[in-house]
């Protein structure tokens, strides 16, 4: 493996190899992007669904607790003193209540009704609704019309604990402080209708508001217009009995209310037309209590208990006296949560239509893979098949090697006992272990070993390209074992004159435990099966460190292996498609890896790869507007390999999270189903690729947990790579920790 090497970091978008390791702020902050698109989510769902047992609807309750007085009382209920009060609305005196809202759709038009008829209306209003559409309130509140909470999330009080009903009602007040500057003192609960409806759970509820200065509004007449029963209906039900107040509720929310829309305005004209006239609940409070304090038959009431936020009234007249005015903490506190749900109204709708895509590309990604990968197989393997006449002549094998202790003596010997003529050409890269030492006492023919000062791997590969012998070297890394047959098959595409390059097929010799495993199926799905692809489309973009054969005169043509990045292998190859070589892929020709046994050795290795293809990329965006061999590239395989390599993997985890986020808030057999239906995919492609490859397949037991834990592992580093990249940060070569387990392999092991 090579060393790390002294650089300068390259001004612009993505910085050169360098010593300088990435800081820590960039994992941080690729952290808390994910974080901060987890909370964005979850505020989402928050707003739009109902979560868990929220759904739940109490009916049938006793009231044995609950006084009588209350029960038979009228719709308005308050707690002057801590004792319970309720009033009534005066005779013939309407006060038309609105639930649900507001939406930009319809509590606009009933507004618009209002307005044109000159009565005021008051709107009970749903938290998250408050937050997403603030200028209906706004406007509520500025054409005089009253507004009391509805709570946050439309939920039955009465299965919620004291907690969840005191965070129900501030979050809609907060709502409420950013979108219009006020509170309210008025409540309706969801699903409540008449005072004789309160039952044992509710009435602790109603206690507990009013002790914080809320008036609970219940209703008379329900024109039941969420049921659309026709104009008529709506009018017939809406209308009390004669002569007699009225606390009517209608809905401007919930869904079509275009009936309600049109028996409205009849209403309003009928009831005018029978001498009623029309308030707000603050309005028939204080109409009920003068009825009283003049010898009237109204029920005894005090003024309306001061509730959150006692800094004053907003509007001088009394159909107002339930608003107050925010305080200025308060009023922040809303412009914040108001603008988190902006983000969030854009953030989440816009993730789903980019996720959708990206799905369609996953999916026709694999499906792509699997036909050109058949085709590919079906290719090669025909008993006819030849690249031409076969090659015998020796090739140069080149093992660069730094502190390769561990694992030098296995590789020499694998090669040592291959059945193509080779010479080996072992780069010691200012070891300090005795690798070189090592090397040389294996006493085995055709070794020889050079020693250079520490330069890092490129400069060892071309150091081993220099002095090679032959026409074809074949590179591979230290820690690396190859089969008898593998040079053999690797070099054999060099028959047809095109080729310049042949990348091999590596595959995971550490796979017994769970990390290696996981890399294993990467392996062998991921890389191979891709590799069957690029090779059809003629753009691999990328000959595997482990194993690669290359023309010597090919190498030296576009100037050896480049020291300008960290993917020297991706950097060489994407050379090579502009140089006019074809580069193909030799499945049959198998090494032997040791992959990282570690997290953080994982980390760090897959980071360097990321990383490297990207300064790669980004070293050859010319390509894109060349002509010939390296536009061919340029526009095919650039745009694929960004595709798959960057764009797809950064976005297809969050599929999951995605999935996670539809199984809680909105639909979980259905997500858990479309989840299942695509790993049910990925294991279908998984599995072919074991066949092709002729891998055991109890591995794919563990692509279930891979998809969950490892997927969203690799993410995080391509999201790290993605930020360095993107602030131009430099990156040294990681030397992973060896522990020489790979030996040399039988034929056809798994």
């Amino acid at each position: 493996m090579g060393a790390p090497r002294r650089r300068h970091a390259t001004p612009g978008v993505i910085g050169r190899v360098g010593r300088q390791a990435v800081p820590r702020p960039r994992v941080v902050m690729a952290l808390l992007l994910l974080l901060a698109l987890v909370c964005v989510m979850l505020l989402d769902g928050y707003l739009r669904a109902e979560v868990g047992d929220d759904q739940r609807v109490r009916t049938g309750a006793s009231a044995d607790t609950v006084p009588s007085e209350v029960l038979e009382g009228g719709p308005l209920l308050s707690f002057p003193g801590g004792t319970a009060r309720t009033q009534s609305v005066p005779d013939r005196t309407i006060v038309l209540t609105f639930d649900d809202g507001p939406d930009p759709e319809w509590s606009d038009k009933v507004m618009d009704i209002l307005e044109e008829n000159d009565v005021p209306g008051t709107f009970f209003l749903v938290g998250s609704m408050i937050s997403r559409y603030p200028d209906v309130v706004r406007r509520m509140v500025d054409e005089g019309n009253e507004v009391g909470v509805h709570t946050f999330t439309h939920v039955d009080l009465s299965y919620q604990s004291e907690a969840r009903v005191k965070r129900e009602i501030a979050q809609t007040q907060l709502a409420l402080a950013g979108a219009a500057g006020i509170t309210t003192t008025l409540f309706r609960a969801p699903y409540s209708s008449k005072t004789d409806a309160i039952d044992d759970y509710s009435w602790p509820v109603y206690e507990r508001l009013g002790a914080m200065g809320y008036t609970s509004v219940f209703i008379d007449t329900d024109s039941e217009d969420w049921q659309q029963p026709g104009v008529d209906k709506i009018v017939e039900w809406a209308t009390p009995e004669e002569g007699k107040g009225a606390s009517v509720l209608f809905h401007d929310a919930g869904g079509d209310r275009s009936q309600t829309l049109t028996a409205l305005p009849e209403y309003i004209k009928k009831m005018k037309a029978q001498g009623y006239t029309f308030t707000t609940v603050s309005g028939a409070q204080q109409q009920d209590a003068a009825s009283f304090a003049e010898g009237g038959t109204g029920q005894a009431a005090t003024a309306p208990a001061a509730g959150p936020a006692q800094s004053g009234v907003v509007r001088g007249d009394a159909e107002q006296a339930a608003h107050r005015k925010a305080d200025t903490a308060s009023e922040w506190e809303g412009r914040a949560l108001l603008a988190a749900v902006a983000v969030a109204e854009w953030t989440v709708p816009g993730l789903a239509v980019v996720l959708g895509v990206v799905g369609v590309a996953v999916l026709g990604r694999f499906g792509m893979m699997l036909l050109l990968a058949r085709r590919h197989y079906r290719q090669r393997n025909r008993r006819r098949f030849t690249w031409g006449p076969e090659v015998t002549e020796p090739v140069s094998v080149i093992v660069p090697a730094y502190n390769e202790k561990e694992c030098i003596a296995s590789t020499l010997r694998s090669l040592a006992a291959g059945t193509h003529p080779i010479e080996i050409l072992v780069v010691d890269d200012g070891s300090t272990d005795g690798t070189a030492e090592i090397a040389e006492s294996l006493g085995l023919p055709g070794v020889r070993v050079i020693r250079q000062e520490n330069a890092g791997k490129s400069a060892a590969l071309n150091n081993g390209v220099r002095q090679a012998r032959h026409d074809i070297v074949v590179m591979m890394d230290g820690d690396t074992v190859f089969e008898p047959e593998t040079v053999a098959r690797l070099v054999q595409p060099f028959a047809d004159p095109r080729v310049g390059a042949v990348a091999g097929n590596a595959k995971v010799g550490n796979r017994s435990t769970m990390i290696g495993a996981w890399q294993h199926i990467e392996y062998v799905m991921g890389f191979n099966l891709d590799r069957r692809m690029y090779d059809l489309l003629g753009c691999m973009p990328t000959i595997p460190g482990a194993i690669g054969a290359f023309r010597r005169e090919a190498v030296l043509e576009v100037g050896g292996m480049s020291e300008d990045t960290l993917a020297e292998d991706t950097d060489i190859t994407i050379a090579l498609h502009r140089a006019g070589h074809r580069v193909v892929y030799a499945e049959h020709a198998r090494a032997w890896t040791e992959a990282p046994a570690s997290l953080g050795q994982l980390w760090r290795q897959r980071y360097r790869w990321s990383y490297g293809t990207m300064q790669a990329l980004w070293k050859h965006r010319r390509s894109v507007t060349d002509r010939g061999p390296s536009g061919r590239f340029g526009r095919v395989g650039m745009p694929l390999v960004v595709l798959f390599q960057i764009v797809t993997p950064v976005f297809a985890p969050l599929i999951d999270v995605f999935t996670l986020y539809a199984m809680v808030f909105v639909d979980f057999r259905a997500s858990l189903l479309a989840w299942l239906a695509v790993l049910a995919v990925q294991l279908f492609c998984a599995a072919y690729a074991f066949r092709l490859d002729r891998e055991k397949y109890r591995y794919l037991l563990m692509l279930p947990l891979q998809q969950l834990a490892y997927r969203q592992l690799m993410y995080l580093v391509l999201i790290h790579s993605c930020v360095t990249a993107a602030t131009g940060g430099r990156l040294r070569w990681q030397k992973l920790k060896r522990t020489g387990e790979v030996g040399t392999p039988h034929v056809g092991a798994s």
